[in-house]
């Protein structure tokens, strides 16, 4: 028993104690206080109450061998009940025991369950173990264990993003030591070996740099925020987009309700919105138009829709097209790692907005991110 279960008992016991020989010593005096009032004489008339009473009867000492004898060897009030209070005294001695039970071992639970987390064990749960209890210690049972959980998908992301950075610096590393190998072999070409290199270190450094952008992003570094003009803002994204978009064929259509404040970071929220923008264009089949909208939304709301006519993504990686390093079944082509989109939600969130994926009302081939963000005063 720890502890806890001792003083529940102590304080549980010591107050029905307390209850019962206090319950006991106020009868007993009441008691000793009916002995002790005057009684009235044989001989003494009574009080006139009333006019039409019967006169009191004449005492005969005769009769005074009728009398039930007194009580000898008895004190005035009576001893104290000694049984009752022995009999209370065993029930508190239970009950306290019982609740002081009931109290001390979800916790002992507990406290297992968190020295097992601290060790590293986080598939222990202790919602199974309080059975049927509806309390705050049962709740606080069920609030550990998604803690837990939560806990636990936290590193399974960390393991997971390890994994996939170790992968994608790998293949750049290793084309630079195979550009590094032929130049050695073939002093001939060293002009294109450097080409490649120069390539692969450019690509090494965009991907460190989303990720310590990522990085800061999910420590809530988010920048200073200024006020902006959400349209100016996409006219300038949208004019390097088309320039890249007519390489490809792709076109943009473009319309923005004018006065569409904000308050962001300029920098992060240029960054978010030209992700979405170059991976719609990326996966956009040539001779298509990429559909671009910005207006007002409901009361101090601005709604964002960056609408493609890609292939779309299956409805069960509509969520998951926002986690790190996340290629689905339908995004294999394209040169980017994966980070793009979830910076922008990253971003998005930072400024408490909202931003999702699902495919196109109308029913037609695509996909549509659909934004949200709070309307500056």
């Amino acid at each position: 028993m720890g502890r806890l279960f001792w003083k529940f008992f102590l304080f549980i016991w010591l107050g029905q104690m307390a209850a019962v020989i206090g319950t006991g010593t106020f009868f007993w005096f009441e008691r000793q206080q009916q002995h002790f009032e005057p009684r009235m004489m044989p001989d003494q008339p009574p009080p006139p109450h009333s006019e039409h009473r019967p006169p009191p009867l004449a005492f005969d000492p005769s009769d005074a061998d009728h009398l039930p004898p007194p009580h000898e060897g008895r004190g005035p009030g009576g001893p104290l009940p000694i049984f009752p209070i022995i009999a209370g005294l065993i029930t508190s001695l239970l009950c306290a025991a019982v609740l002081a039970w009931y109290f001390a071992k979800p916790i002992r639970h507990l406290r297992s369950a968190f020295a097992a987390a601290a060790e590293g064990n986080l598939d222990t749960r202790v919602g199974t173990a309080m059975g049927g209890r509806r309390d705050e210690l049962a709740d606080l049972g069920y609030d550990f264990d998604r803690m837990t959980e939560r806990l636990q998908a936290l590193m399974a992301g960390q393991k997971r993003l390890l994994h996939d950075v170790s992968h994608e610096l790998r293949s750049p590393l290793a084309r630079l030591q195979a550009a590094m190998g032929l130049a050695r072999q073939q002093p001939g070409r060293l002009e294109d070996s450097l080409d490649r290199i120069e390539r692969e270190g450019e690509r090494i450094n965009e991907l460190i740099g989303e990720l310590l952008t990522l990085s800061r992003l999910e420590a809530g570094v988010s920048g200073p925020l200024e006020m902006l003009d959400l349209g100016e803002l996409l006219g300038e994204i949208v004019e390097d987009a088309r320039f890249e978009g007519a390489a490809r064929q792709v076109g943009i259509d473009f319309a923005a309700a004018p006065k569409l404040a904000v308050q962001a970071n300029p920098e992060l929220l240029h960054r978010a919105i030209e992700n979405i923008i170059r991976n719609a264009l990326r996966f956009s089949p040539a001779g298509t138009n990429l559909r671009i909208d910005a207006r007002p939304d409901v009361a101090g709301k601005i709604r964002l829709q960056i609408a493609d006519h890609g292939t779309g993504v299956p409805e069960s990686e509509l969520e998951a097209i926002f986690t790190p390093f996340y290629r689905g079944r339908n995004l294999a082509t394209g040169d980017g790692y994966g980070l793009g989109l979830a910076i922008a939600r990253q971003v998005i969130t930072a400024l408490n907005g909202k931003i999702a994926a699902r495919m196109k009302p109308d029913g037609s081939s695509g996909l549509l991110i659909d934004i949200v963000l709070l309307a500056a005063d």
